[in-house]
């Protein structure tokens, strides 16, 4: 299979092969359409997103050029997962209480902080807000999908003021300036150092799911914990690292 991939990442596309190249390429998509829902609300269908993301492989195959030496699986996956974002972005898919909640719990978070020196402890953030530790858990697995930080704090967007996303500029969709790319290689800096500030566990966490690509199941199984406490774990990591990346930008910019 391996080769098979491979070779088919080195020929021209052409009318002739063109739906053999869809079919190769389907269960990539529907593995990156699966891994973005993994962090959306339950109302946003996977089926939807496969849709999508089948219209984004069909835009590769489009304008693909083996000239340019990339392999074809990876301008795919970023024209899939490029598809899917375009349209959940389109969808504003994250309701305003939502954002409320995060807003509201950003700023118990940066109280307390600041009050005691130290990040806080789930329990404190409970108590501070009048909430149980269920009801905290809660509302941090709901805001577990909103974006943990878009080039827009970091001050990068096109020429026309429209906000891009780290994929765009990735993907070569963005503005390929130099102040761009400078922002850029300041971006994973800030972001290496956010996730160093987090506990071990989380760290752990960020490093399975978002660099091995493990699911919340498989990662369930290396750690010897059930895939409802992965998640939880998750959803924390993910409130603490948009938190710690709001308060570094904020210092060094």
């Amino acid at each position: 299979m391996a080769q098979k991939q491979e070779a088919m990442q080195q020929i021209e596309i052409s009318v002739e092969n063109r739906e053999a190249v869809i079919k190769e390429y389907a269960p990539m998509t529907k593995y990156v359409a699966n891994r973005i829902a993994m962090r959306l609300p339950p109302h946003i269908e996977v089926d939807d997103l496969i849709s999508v993301g089948v219209l984004g492989l069909i835009d590769a195959i489009d304008k693909y050029d083996s000239t340019r030496g990339a392999k074809f699986k990876t301008y795919a996956e970023f024209r899939v997962r490029g598809a899917i974002l375009d349209e959940l972005r389109s969808m504003d898919w994250v309701p305003r209480s939502v954002r409320q909640k995060s807003t509201a719990m950003d700023g118990v978070v940066q109280k307390l902080q600041n009050k005691l020196g130290r990040p806080p402890e789930d329990d404190e953030i409970a108590e501070e807000m009048g909430v149980s530790l269920d009801e905290l858990f809660n509302t941090l697995n709901e805001t577990k999908s909103m974006p943990i930080l878009s080039l827009e704090d970091m001050g990068i967007a096109k020429e026309s003021g429209e906000p891009q996303s780290l994929l765009d500029c990735l993907a070569g969709k963005g503005d390929a300036d130099p102040q761009t790319h400078h922002r850029l290689v300041e971006l994973k800096e800030i972001i290496a150092k956010a996730i160093d500030t987090l506990p071990e566990k989380e760290r752990l966490m960020i490093s399975l799911y978002y660099y091995e690509e493990l699911t919340m199941k498989e990662i369930g199984e290396v750690l010897g914990i059930t895939e409802s406490r992965v998640s939880q774990i998750h959803s924390k990591a993910v409130f603490r690292l948009r938190n710690k990346l709001k308060s570094i930008i904020a210092e060094e910019m």
